[in-house]
């Protein structure tokens, strides 16, 4: 035979048929783009990526120091304090009776969720929009992906009369099934009640649904305060966190997942899989995040002032977005919106703007924005929704600020413009382009 007829490693004939056409993760490559475009001297206001701008807390960062010489394996699901902190963590923050034997610790809270969507055979249930990654990772699986359209009226959170419907109309009400939510929300900052939670919690037990609640900005709730659905359904919950959101700690690529005692089959499953591709987390990293889950007043007085600047620059986001013309509902916690450019649609249509991506491809030419196109959130593409993170300031001297101004004290009208004053800029831009 030929030698040129032989299938070479490179060649698609040798991809996967699941990954096959895949692009990088849109919130990546959105990083990258603004970073290459502002190495060429662009003026970017960087509004797709959502990573904290803050700090990580100085006590988890001096652990860290102390423990750059630990260097043994630990044990595949997590050094043993480490575990007890997280569990003790949910104890306090969300009423979860769990041990440290029912947590894992992984490299982030993505390879966790990609580790559990691989052991667990079943049907994945996502509201939309969604996080970019729930997606692509039950497609690079062949996990068969339900995806549940929310709405602008109902705030972009899932109904449980939805989720009931969806199980109604299934042949086998038996079958399997894992339901991601997120709260607060990326793409959109928003966070369900308590009843909207006591409601879904009753229709997942009703069907036998797992949920999978994915609460890593829950520190950055914008009151301190919020419920979690494992108080409504303990039995059936997983609950997802980590270090990158409230802790700043992105790049340390540390998460975790506290299940219910029951369900250790899938953990240890999960455990297994840990055992035969990344083995365990960096392990001054993991002694680090052992400070960051225990209870301390410099860690909670960090994320008061953290919250307050988050909540000042969402409400001037939004105050900004609503005058321009632009649909945006009021996020509740971590740093997103989710706006609606729909009251544009033919002034757009009229430049040849009919779909999300086209959409933000414009405006980050054009304008010098960057924003991620509703399609990138499971979105259809004509939905012309994006995702804003509010995130383009120097979060270490807004910090800063707010420490001198002390918590007893408001922050004052200009703190925003005067502490983001890029991103403000970009809020305008938007606003010209969108009306040009």
């Amino acid at each position: 035979m030929h030698s040129d007829a032989l299938p070479v490693p490179g060649r698609a004939v040798s991809l996967n048929l699941n990954v096959r056409g895949m692009k990088r993760s849109a919130t990546l490559a959105i990083n990258e783009r603004c970073r290459e475009l502002r190495s060429e001297g662009r003026e970017v206001c960087h509004l797709g990526f959502g990573q904290s701008p803050f700090p990580v807390p100085e006590p988890v960062v001096e652990t860290l120091r102390q423990n750059a010489h630990q260097k043994d394996y630990l044990p595949v699901q997590g050094l043993h304090k480490l575990r007890k902190a997280v569990a003790r963590y949910h104890w306090d923050q969300d009423g979860v009776r769990s041990k440290a034997k029912d947590v894992i610790v992984g490299p982030g809270s993505k390879e966790l969720m990609f580790m559990l969507q691989m052991v667990f055979s079943g049907e994945i249930i996502v509201p939309t929009p969604c996080w970019v990654s729930y997606g692509p990772q039950a497609r690079i699986l062949g996990r068969p992906l339900t995806m549940l359209h929310t709405t602008f009226e109902s705030r972009w959170r899932l109904t449980a009369r939805q989720l009931i419907s969806h199980c109604q109309h299934q042949q086998d009400d038996e079958r399997p099934r894992l339901l991601i939510i997120n709260s607060p929300s990326n793409p959109d900052g928003g966070m369900y009640t308590d009843e909207e939670l006591e409601d879904l919690a009753d229709a997942a037990r009703s069907y036998g649904i797992l949920v999978l609640s994915d609460e890593i900005y829950a520190g950055l709730r914008f009151g301190g305060k919020g419920a979690s659905i494992s108080r409504f359904y303990p039995e059936g919950t997983i609950l997802s966190s980590g270090l990158s959101k409230w802790c700043g700690a992105g790049g340390w690529r540390l998460g975790t997942f506290t299940f219910p005692p029951h369900l250790g089959w899938l953990l240890r499953a999960m455990c297994a899989v840990a055992s035969e591709t990344y083995t365990t987390v960096s392990a001054p990293i993991q002694y680090a995040a052992v400070t960051a889950f225990t209870p301390d007043q410099a860690i909670d007085e960090y994320l008061a002032h953290c919250r307050r600047i988050l909540a000042a620059v969402g409400e001037t986001v939004v105050d900004r977005l609503t005058s321009a013309g632009v649909k945006v509902q009021p996020p509740s916690g971590g740093f997103y919106v989710f706006p609606d450019f729909s009251g544009f649609r033919e002034r757009l249509a009229a430049r040849g703007i009919t779909e999300s991506d086209v959409m933000c491809e414009r405006l980050l030419e054009e304008a010098g924005v960057a924003l991620l196109p509703g399609v990138d959130f499971l979105r259809a593409a004509t939905d012309l929704t994006a995702r804003l993170s509010f995130v383009d300031f120097d979060g270490g001297e807004a910090l800063e600020a707010s420490r001198k101004i002390g918590l007893d004290a408001p922050l004052p009208a200009d703190f925003v413009e005067g502490h983001c004053a890029r991103m403000v800029a970009g809020l305008e831009r938007i606003g010209e382009w969108a009306a040009s």
